[in-house]
């Protein structure tokens, strides 16, 4: 069955940088897009990067210019290269993927099928 397993989450100083992977097993990682997600405490789940099947990259304005997504479909993974963190990105990170109803890509949770557990990013002095 489809499987996600993030990995390289963690105790970060405000302007470090983290790299998180998602490895994907069980279905044709390279005929779908994957996206990244994050949860802080309190607050709704929220989508931070996606990645389509033809590598297009699309980014949260909170994000834009520090996180830079990237698949590599030989490893069956995607990563998420986190730089200039702020203590407003520590959250739970979770990557999903899904046929997204249809759409080559998406920010929006609910159209996401299959979801990882997450790994915990934590910014702070």
């Amino acid at each position: 069955q489809v499987q996600l397993v993030e990995s390289g989450g963690g105790l970060v100083q405000p302007g470090g940088s983290l790299r998180l992977s998602c490895v994907a097993s069980g279905y044709p990682m390279e005929n779908y897009p994957i996206g990244w997600f994050r949860q802080a405490p309190g607050k709704g789940r929220e989508g931070v990067s996606c990645i389509s099947r033809d590598g297009t990259t699309y980014y949260d304005d909170s994000v834009k210019g520090r996180f830079t997504i990237s698949r590599d479909n030989a490893k069956n993974t995607v990563y998420l290269q986190m730089n200039s963190l702020k203590p407003d990105d520590t959250a739970v990170y979770y990557c999903a993927t899904g046929d997204l109803h249809g759409s080559s890509w998406s920010l929006v949770p609910g159209r996401y099928d299959y979801w990882g557990r997450g790994t915990q990013v934590t910014v702070s002095s």
